[in-house]
């Protein structure tokens, strides 16, 4: 017995004719929206000017974006940069022939290590009378939040998918097992949205169904306890004396974020073949998300600066 009961095919994009509008891009910019007017008040809060909290805007997306593509690529794709180099920086394929693809990877380990640079260089140009803990010590409310976007919108994708189950949680994700060209053999249509709708709903093809397995929805897990991440890191801030702890929330925030992940990964598929074992019983991204959490409990627990520096 399943408890979503869900044969997860949904439609990706808005075809605008002369663009595809796709909803995981969608979640992103809604991640960073959000995350904006989130920190609006605390920039009020602490007296900040708005042209401040406008560059801080810019600073975050770039600094997300890139460290995301690129610690993709590092981390689980680092043949591109021999295969197939401008695709790790444009949107594009160059091999076997030009095509759009998007930035098909984004690492949220990348994303994290991209949003400490950035900071980094925001504070130095434009709040140099702020620590750069101070402001990552606020940065993290939003990307806390932002985190359940972005997972919501793998979920879309039916990407970063978890492993067979027999609970009640499992999902079949049809996209996810047949891909475009399978679909379309299946079932003669060539339209890709048009065969996915065809193969759910046609009861013809219902061995082909039945033939996908269930799986954990790990992007629903994620997504799920980071909205408690960003609960916990908020109520820290408004309602209690931990803000002025220089190095807490931002710590607390490693701690709890990775944790998540670290856990959540044993239930998801590896994202590269043959790293289920990477290092003794972790995968790729339990191996990247342990020094985040040992450098989380650092900054709550050990380490000191003064209250203006």
């Amino acid at each position: 017995m399943f408890l979503l009961e869900i044969d997860w095919n949904p439609i990706k994009y808005i075809d605008l004719g002369f663009f595809k509008l796709h909803f995981y891009s969608l979640m992103w910019i809604v991640a960073f929206v959000i995350g904006f007017q989130i920190m609006k008040p605390v920039f009020k809060k602490e007296g900040e000017k708005n042209d401040a909290l406008d560059a801080l805007f810019i600073y975050s997306v770039l600094g997300i974006m890139i460290g995301a593509r690129l610690g993709h690529v590092i981390f689980y794709q680092p043949e591109l940069f021999k295969d197939d180099f401008f695709s790790v920086f444009l949107p594009f394929s160059f091999k076997d022939g030009f095509r759009f693809t998007g930035f098909a990877g984004l690492a949220s380990h990348g994303a994290a290590i991209g949003m400490i640079i950035s900071m980094y260089l925001y504070r130095k140009k434009h709040l140099a009378h702020r620590s750069w803990i101070w402001i990552l010590d606020r940065i993290v409310i939003p990307v806390a939040m932002g985190a359940v976007f972005v997972r919501i919108g793998n979920f879309i994708n039916s990407e970063i998918i978890g492993k067979t189950t027999d609970s009640i949680f499992g999902v079949r994700f049809i996209q996810e097992h047949y891909n475009e060209y399978q679909v379309s053999k299946i079932t003669g249509i060539k339209n890709t949205q048009d065969a996915y709708k065809a193969l759910e709903n046609n009861p013809k093809y219902s061995e082909y169904i039945d033939a996908i397995p269930y799986l954990h929805p790990t992007q629903l897990y994620e997504a799920f306890c980071y909205i408690f991440v960003f609960l916990i890191l908020l109520y820290f801030y408004w309602k209690t004396k931990k803000a002025e702890q220089r190095g807490f929330l931002f710590g607390l925030f490693l701690v709890l974020l990775w944790t998540v992940r670290f856990f959540v990964e044993f239930v998801k598929e590896a994202q590269v073949e043959g790293r289920d074992d990477y290092v003794w019983f972790m995968n790729t991204g339990q191996v990247l998300s342990v020094p985040f959490i040992l450098i989380g409990l650092y900054f709550m627990f050990v380490f000191k600066t003064k209250p203006n520096s």
